[in-house]
């Protein structure tokens, strides 16, 4: 193997940190001192680094909690307080990935494994590291599309993958950059200022349930579940067809479709209505008519008179009136007609004698031909 992956797989740092201590001169290789980057070494070969020999270790991850006012740093020129300040014996030879400023705090991941290294922090690969910003002041909506589009800032040209805001003063903000103080920049261009940064996950890695100071060894299969590589898989090819294709033929494994076609290819996979048979569908009817109501007293009503034949209804001369059938019903009811208001000679001659009859106050009475004159 390379010599640089060599020295990566001892603990030394990642592919790029070694290839500078290989062209500083640091290495040395069956006591003979090597500054090409494309030496080739065994397991047979006898390798230094500064007067030390260097063995594969096997490979450790350590998942850490990193509270604020601690630096990313083996020594300090400051005497500022160091991340290995917290760290047992056992971990000072482990290399951090990536790095938190002193104000951030958050998961962070030390190991001695270059190649886990490597997949980690380059952009490449893919891998998603989310942070939780709580700001000073109200974030405005408008600007989230500033942070997906990109912000220029002092170490170059700095983008977000997701945003997504939890509360007024909160956003969660998802990077696979690793530029220098990427987020506090990105906000302060847009005109915020950061009051808290919390890094909450690290591809699947998530940071509850670790304590403020704490870490955690992760074993290997840990390691493979949580960081997986994403690779990029090649698009699959549609199956032949005795059928030429057609121009509008779709392609389903297409990256991406127009909106209608997505639609019409959702509509033509939707699964269809399942169809009973006959005798299922068609149950016996359980239907049974009422009978008919007898018409109450009220409601009946004279039969209509029917056509008149000629044996029974007596010829009628033209031009000649009908007789009213009104004035015909009124002359058969008593009290009825045009002449019921005419009194009979019973009446008045009842009427008489009681209009003779003197009255209590004297005299005649009005009936009768009321007071004299």
């Amino acid at each position: 193997m390379r010599l640089n992956r060599y020295l990566s797989l001892c603990g030394l740092g990642s592919r790029r940190g070694c290839e500078q201590i290989i062209l500083d001169g640091r290495v040395m290789v069956n006591s003979k001192r090597v500054t090409e980057l494309a030496t080739e070494v065994s397991d047979d070969d006898h390798v230094t680094v500064d007067g030390k020999p260097v063995v594969v270790r096997a490979g450790l991850v350590v998942a850490f909690h990193k509270p604020r006012g601690y630096v990313c740093t083996r020594s300090d020129e400051r005497d500022r307080q160091t991340i290995y300040d917290l760290l047992p014996g056992k971990y000072q030879n482990l290399h951090h990935v990536g790095r938190l400023d002193k104000d951030s705090e958050g998961l962070l991941l030390l190991t001695n494994q270059g190649e886990l290294t490597h997949r980690l922090m380059h952009p490449s690969e893919g891998v998603e590291k989310e942070y939780e910003v709580r700001l000073e002041t109200e974030f405005n909506k408008d600007h989230l599309s500033r942070l997906l589009d990109g912000v220029m800032t002092e170490e170059g040209y700095a983008k977000a993958e997701r945003v997504w805001m939890q509360n007024p003063y909160v956003v969660h903000i998802i990077l696979k950059q690793g530029l220098k103080r990427q987020i506090r920049l990105m906000l302060y261009a847009l005109g915020y200022e950061v009051e808290r940064l919390t890094r909450t996950r690290i591809g699947g890695l998530l940071l509850k349930g670790l304590p403020r100071g704490g870490w955690k060894e992760l074993t290997e299969h840990q390691v493979a579940h949580y960081f997986k590589k994403t690779e990029s898989k090649p698009a699959k090819q549609p199956k032949a067809s005795s059928s030429p294709a057609s121009e509008e033929s779709d392609d389903h494994f297409a990256p991406q479709s127009p909106a209608r076609d997505r639609d019409r290819d959702r509509d033509a996979i939707r699964p269809k209505k399942r169809r009973l048979p006959e005798k299922r569908r068609t149950a016996p009817s359980t239907y049974v008519p009422k009978p008919a109501r007898k018409p109450r007293a009220y409601e009946q009503q004279a039969p209509e008179p029917g056509p008149k034949t000629p044996s029974s209804a007596p010829t009628e001369a033209k031009g000649k009136a009908r007789p009213d059938p009104r004035a015909a019903r009124a002359a058969r009811l008593p009290g009825f007609g045009p002449m019921a208001n005419t009194p009979t000679p019973a009446a008045k001659k009842k009427r008489a004698a009681r209009g003779n009859k003197p009255s209590a106050k004297g005299g005649k009475s009005r009936r009768g031909g009321g007071r004299p004159r």
